[in-house]
């Protein structure tokens, strides 16, 4: 039975202990394969600590002590010992698969991460480290288990490590492995990984929730206890053998609880739960139909997930009950389905190997179709951010449950439309979707589906095929990578051009002419790193969205930086130089004011955007070394650009930032007639756009009844600006608009 270890605890385990434990599921297990591989992790990562201070040799042994408690087989045992001896020590594969053999080999190879290749960014390696363990996953599930049972102890000593470090193990444990327990159904693990990531990543919430918790124990157990002795004399009485057993919520799902409902523990009252276990199916509803007629059920808290199980195999019903004023949660399942909720995929891959048959073996396949999913996508996505996003957003992502009109049941990750069900159904379906009835009325293709919905597509053959639109309407990544492999198919010419005016007009957005960036050598620098053919394939992949814009730019931007670096003259750089060294007391806090500005390629240069002409994200702009006062950056078209002899060598090339996130103050020049409620239908306009107004300047003409307004705000980028400056045109008795420009800025120490 698996039992989870305290926080921060290091158990003496001993190679004796993990044998004892092997032969008592596994009595034929060969045990001097575990031993000897044990002895050879021994002498490999002997000298080797830990950051707790322990000798290495505890963590694989407290890592195969944690397979034990699933029941897996000598072989995982034996690569769970040398798991980390490929990657820390001096052996290699090849060496492995000559003393322990091919298959040992191949499970270490599978949780080995790749720490030799040189890769571009972080996000860039732990993309590839996903990949390498979704195809290890795909060859044998039992790769992904030994990389589970690793976390969960690394998780169980973070205690020892830096908190940085801390944060951002917990942050991916949550963010991925613990889901993935959960879609192989390995509850208990599940469960422990969020209680110890919330422990780092919310360590207030934590404490005060155990302490809480431990508060109310022993009035919660005595209610337990006494709902346990009810529910059993009933079930005597109706002549059903079961085992009962009451069991604590975990602390992460206590705490998502309060959060999501905004409620303090004091308003949970379900912090226990009471399982039932019976011989049969039905004996199971013959409990829940006791149960019923003992306490009220809550509506809308039963759940049937032995008629429509998971798709990680949990099955189990589930209902709450109304008992002495307080709600009360069990759950009735089968002995056999329980140590599926416990096992998950473990307790399936034991069919496998054993050979029990045809059905049991398209079962296991069927709880992994998820996983064919992953391998397929990461053919598709190029973009390692863009894959990772998928890993979290799709396959991690709560599932929702609808019929087809034959009454056959779909799972699609939440949030998912009629065009997800569509290409699920079969990929031309998907193509041809002109509408979709939902409980036998039409909704709209970007209706949310939700759990019991019966959906039917309606098709048209005349169709050409998917709208881009739905790119940004689907929730499932296969749907997403079907409708785009339809337009990288279907239409590459139009994708090329799509791509070419997609990395133009952002380009142009952060302040690039697109000749500067769009070099052909640049290009295949890309296609390169993305692993794409050639410059049209990339513009294609931009255009039927296979590659991200902001992915290109981005390393088409690095390029360039690189280069006006290399290029800048001497004299320039010994100017900018000066402006990077901090000059007496406050000049780290000047040091800050950078207003998101490139400086040549660098960024940390004392800027500052010239009052003349505001310029914000989106504007052309060049820069002028002023005296002592860093970089005055201007709009390319205004007219206070020094453009002197003396003056001209001290104009830089400037660009805005990547990715930027933040106001700049902008002001708009309006000209219109003086009427009554002018103004209000001017400010209008801002707060319905939700910009806010940092200024507003009027001066009248009585003469000729107009007026001039300088209406000062407060924006992202030249887009906000063109879109307020629209809006406002449309006004009534609007003469004008434009961006306010001044003639006389200041020019002191230019």
């Amino acid at each position: 039975m698996y039992t989870p270890v305290p926080a921060g605890a290091t158990a003496d385990v001993t190679i004796d202990d993990i044998i004892n434990a092997l032969l008592k599921y596994q009595p034929n297990a060969d045990v001097d394969l575990v031993r000897r591989a044990y002895d050879l992790a021994h002498s490999a990562h002997e000298g080797q600590k830990r950051a707790s201070g322990e000798e290495y040799i505890i963590h694989p042994l407290c890592v195969a002590k944690i397979l034990t408690e699933l029941q897996i087989d000598a072989v995982t045992i034996t690569a769970a010992l040398l798991h980390d001896v490929v990657e820390d020590t001096i052996y290699d594969i090849k060496q492995m698969e000559e003393m322990f053999g091919a298959e040992v080999a191949m499970l270490i190879d599978g949780v080995t991460k790749l720490g030799k290749i040189r890769f571009q960014s972080k996000v860039e390696q732990q993309s590839e480290n996903y990949r390498k363990l979704f195809l290890a996953m795909a060859k044998d599930i039992r790769v992904i288990i030994i990389k589970l049972a690793d976390r969960l102890h690394n998780m169980r000593t973070l205690k020892f490590v830096k908190e940085e470090k801390q944060q951002r193990i917990a942050r991916e444990t949550i963010e991925v492995y613990a889901p993935l327990a959960n879609r192989l159904g390995i509850s208990n693990i599940k469960w422990e990984l969020e209680d110890l990531c919330l422990r780092y990543l919310e360590p207030e919430h934590y404490y005060d929730l155990v302490e809480k918790v431990k508060q109310k124990r022993q009035e919660r157990q005595r209610f337990i206890e006494d709902s346990i002795l009810q529910i059993h004399t009933k079930l005597i009485r109706s002549g059903i053998k079961a085992e009962i057993s009451g069991r604590a919520k975990h602390f992460y799902s206590i705490y998502r609880k309060m959060k999501r409902d905004n409620k303090d523990i004091s308003e949970i009252y379900d912090l226990s739960a009471i399982r039932v276990l019976v011989q049969s199916v039905k004996d199971c509803y013959a409990v829940l139909g006791v149960i019923h007629a003992m306490w009220k059920p809550i509506p809308g808290r039963f759940k049937d997930y032995i008629a429509m199980p998971k798709s990680n195999g949990y099955q189990s019903l589930h209902t709450t009950v109304m008992t002495r004023g307080f709600p009360l949660e069990i759950q009735i399942r089968t002995f056999a389905m329980h140590k599926i909720s416990e096992y998950g995929v473990a307790a399936h891959w034991k069919y496998k190997e054993n050979g029990k048959g045809a059905t049991a073996a398209n079962d296991y396949d069927k709880k992994l179709s998820w996983l064919r999913q992953m391998v397929n996508l990461q053919q598709e996505l190029n973009d390692p951010s863009e894959y990772i996003q998928a890993l979290k957003m799709d396959i991690f992502s709560d599932e929702v449950f609808v019929f087809t009109p034959r009454g056959d049941v779909i799972d699609l990750p939440k949030g998912s439309v009629p065009i997800d069900f569509a290409y699920r159904i079969h990929t031309e379906i998907g193509h041809h979707c002109v509408g979709a009835k939902v409980n036998g009325k039409i909704v709209p293709l970007e209706y949310k589906l939700k759990n019991g919905d019966i959906v039917s597509i309606i098709t048209n053959k005349a169709n050409q095929g998917p709208s881009r639109d739905w790119l940004n309407i689907v929730a499932a990544s296969d749907t997403r990578s079907k409708i785009r492999g339809w337009f990288k198919k279907v239409r590459r010419e139009e994708n090329v051009a799509k791509g070419q005016e997609l990395l133009e007009k952002e380009g142009k957005k952060l302040g690039y002419d697109p000749k500067d960036l769009l070099r052909d050598e640049w290009l295949n620098e890309v296609c390169l790193r993305f692993n794409i053919n050639n410059s049209e394939d990339l513009l294609a992949a931009i255009g039927y969205g296979g590659v991200t814009v902001s992915g290109v730019i981005a390393k088409l931007i690095e390029l360039h930086k690189k280069l006006v670096k290399e290029n800048t003259p001497q004299d320039v750089s010994e100017m900018l130089e000066k402006l990077k060294r901090p000059q007496g007391q406050g000049s780290a806090r000047k040091l800050k004011a950078s207003h998101g500005i490139l400086v040549e390629g660098e960024g940390g240069m004392l800027v500052r955007l010239a009052k003349c002409c505001n310029p914000i994200p989106g504007d052309p702009i060049t820069g002028f070394i002023t005296k002592g006062r860093g970089v005055s950056v201007h709009r390319a078209d205004c007219p206070n650009v020094a453009v002197t002899s003396d003056a001209a060598t001290r104009v830089i090339a400037v660009n805005w930032d990547v990715g930027l996130d933040r106001d700049y103050t902008v002001e708009i020049e309006i000209h219109c007639n003086d009427n009554p409620g002018i103004l209000a239908s001017i400010l209008a306009v801002p707060t319905e756009m939700k910009i806010n107004v940092s200024s507003v300047n009027a001066k009248t003409n009585r003469n000729n009844k107009t007026s001039v307004i300088i209406l000062g705000i407060e924006v992202h980028a030249t887009s906000q600006v063109e879109q307020i400056m629209a809006k406002i045109r449309r006004l009534k008795d609007i003469y004008s608009v434009s961006r306010a420009m001044t003639s006389n800025p200041d020019k002191r120490n230019d």
